[in-house]
């Protein structure tokens, strides 16, 4: 089964760099792990929300705004596509992530096949 995982991280952290976070010892370790492993089909590290806009369309009006959509303690950092076995693979490893570790957290959810 194929699943999203969404790496969060809390408002107001670290933002760490593509470069940074593969020079950084605990993403390092954890990057080996899952490439060793295969289970990696795609990801990617996103901007600060800070970058994001936001698209809403009322009518015929396509509105924009800076930022995210809702004020929240988390935003997305980065996404990563995994194929493992089952629910629980998926789990154990983002539990092992180390924005799960680091005081953020990794959303886990199925893709709709």
């Amino acid at each position: 089964m194929r699943y999203v995982l969404f790496i969060c991280t809390p408002v107001g952290g670290p933002e760490l760099s593509p470069e940074e976070i593969a020079a950084h010892p605990s993403f390092a370790s954890y990057i080996d792990e899952v490439r060793g492993r295969d289970v990696v089909k795609g990801g990617a590290r996103l901007r600060p929300s800070s970058d994001a806009t936001t698209v809403r369309v009322k009518g015929d009006e396509v509105l924009l705004s800076d930022g995210p959509f809702v004020e929240s303690k988390e935003y997305v950092a980065g996404i990563d596509i995994i194929e493992v076995a089952d629910l629980d693979e998926a789990v154990s490893l983002a539990s092992r992530h180390p924005a799960a570790l680091g005081g953020g957290s990794v959303e886990v959810r199925p893709v709709w096949e």
